[in-house]
């Protein structure tokens, strides 16, 4: 089963986004980029990042910098999951390696039908 790890600083978020990739991914959380970086090693290989924007410590921004960076992730699939509709970050995501950009709230099965064809 494909690894997921989303980042979002909401509990909500997570819950929601998580109950719908379940049945169809193994989905690892962290509430930040720091607790990402962190939790990472240990979540195996990552099939693709779901990563929120705005989280305290690090944003998703830095932690997509970050993830670019390593060599195993360098071309892994990253969705920015955000409330943010400014073009300017958008921009900026692209320029960083982002894949795609999904502005919250979601609709669930469109979030899953989307992952999956990113994957497929």
């Amino acid at each position: 089963m494909k690894k997921i790890l989303l980042v979002d600083d909401s509990a909500t978020i997570r819950n929601i986004i998580r109950n719908s990739l379940t049945a169809a991914f193994d989905v690892s959380e962290a509430e930040d980029g720091v607790k990402a970086l962190a939790v990472l090693p240990s979540c195996g290989p990552v099939s693709l990042f779901l990563l929120d924007v705005n989280m305290p410590n690090m944003d998703g921004l830095t932690l997509l910098e970050k993830i670019r960076g390593m060599p195993e992730y360098k071309t892994t699939p990253v969705l920015m999951l955000t409330t943010e509709t400014k073009e300017e970050f958008r921009l900026k995501a692209k320029s960083l390696g982002a894949t795609g950009w999904v502005v919250k709230p979601c609709e669930p099965d469109k979030l899953l039908a989307t992952i999956q064809h990113i994957l497929a």
